[in-house]
């Protein structure tokens, strides 16, 4: 769907923030650039849509040069979601998820189906919220809006840049339960650049670790976690850490009737952490069980949030 060919950005000023990247973005995966601020994630997203202009080598998007598409229209095929998103003040929660579908020149009534639909699957009901004006709305629904003005005109592309970084832990937690829904329904290609290994690893189909403008491991989450390229991917995921994790710490215990209404697939609690995340790759929980007895169970939020409670500190300078 995405690929870059040697691609290369240089400043006048000889900065080289991205250095012979190859890699491919497949069809409907939901691929993650996460690394150290300066590290080239955000100038790699804005290469795709060319707000950036590469400076050696090729973008293929659908097996054609993004040079050669009108400029114009490749963003309008492209939706965009940045950190600050901008919604127009003056403009209603409806006219400002409807401008690209009215650029578009899409019929009224498609476009009123359209929004109406989107502000469903992110909870904003359409009779209390699309009439109102953006600074009517808390931090958190005004990130919805811009999410689902980015999926209106359904572009096949979503370029994501830190989308959820300047929201309150709660706010930022229940976006991304909303985007993970959108991924399962939509089935987009997303690209998205985060510096919160939590996130990456909560949303990614695979994730791509950066450092100095360059590629330093590509895989699945499991993969990363399992076998990490070198010590600066193990310190960033902090896989030191999560080797000597403890299954018991991890499960949630609930009652027999409830794992089974929950959940069909049974591991031993001596499973160890490869295995637990590589089922969790494919479901959204696993029931744990010893001595023949169902104990408790290991759903995706309690793995994410036993990961992310051990990965390392950083130190911040003074």
């Amino acid at each position: 769907m995405i690929k870059f060919e040697n691609v290369s950005k240089r400043y006048e000023d000889g900065t080289v923030a991205v250095q012979s990247l190859d890699l491919e973005i497949k069809q409907g995966e939901f691929f993650v650039f996460i690394g150290p601020s300066g590290c080239g994630k955000t100038t790699t997203l804005k290469m795709i849509n060319r707000l950036t202009p590469l400076s050696d080598g090729t973008i293929y998007i659908k097996n054609k040069k993004n040079s050669e598409y009108d400029i114009q229209k490749l963003r309008w095929d492209i939706g965009y979601v940045l950190q600050q998103i901008a919604l127009f003040p003056h403009m209603t929660i409806e006219e400002n998820v409807s401008i690209v579908p009215e650029m578009k020149k899409w019929p009224k009534e498609k476009i009123k189906i359209k929004v109406t639909e989107l502000m469903n699957m992110v909870g904003l009901d359409p009779g209390t919220y699309a009439n109102r004006k953006p600074h009517e709305l808390s931090g958190g629904q005004q990130q919805r809006v811009g999410v689902i003005r980015a999926l209106a005109a359904d572009p096949k592309i979503i370029l994501m840049d830190e989308p959820f970084s300047a929201l309150d832990p709660i706010s930022r937690e229940k976006l991304q339960d909303d985007l993970l829904e959108l991924k399962k329904t939509l089935k987009k290609t997303t690209v998205f650049v985060t510096h919160d290994m939590e996130e990456a690893i909560k949303l990614a189909d695979r994730i791509c670790i950066m450092k100095e403008g360059e590629v330093v491991q590509i895989g699945t989450p499991h993969e990363l976690v399992t076998n990490p390229a070198n010590d600066f991917v193990r310190g960033f995921i902090g896989n030191k850490r999560i080797a000597d994790f403890n299954l018991e710490d991890l499960f949630l215990p609930v009652n027999e009737k409830e794992i089974e209404q929950t959940s069909s697939v049974q591991v031993p609690l001596s499973t160890p952490l490869e295995q637990i995340l590589g089922i969790l790759s494919e479901h959204e929980q696993v029931a744990v069980e010893n001595e023949g007895k169902t104990i408790g169970f290991i759903n995706r939020r309690s793995a994410i949030h036993y990961l992310s409670s051990n990965l390392p500190k950083k130190e911040v300078s003074k």
